[in-house]
């Protein structure tokens, strides 16, 4: 598998993670929950466009 590929899958399922986590801290009231689940939605969102350019770029 093409590594631009693996980014893009791997950035998704990081943004799949992050917005359960995103969703059961707000549902738990845990606010470092849901900020860690931000965060980790937002670097899967980032991880994603690598791939995406990556692609562009031709590995």
């Amino acid at each position: 598998m093409e590594q631009s590929t693996n980014d893009q899958i791997k950035g998704k399922l990081h943004e799949v993670k992050g917005s359960v986590k995103e969703t059961v801290g707000h549902v738990t009231n845990s606010p470092d929950l849901e900020a860690d689940g931000r965060t980790e939605k937002l670097a899967g969102k980032v991880q994603g466009k690598i791939g995406d350019f990556e692609k562009i770029l031709g590995d």
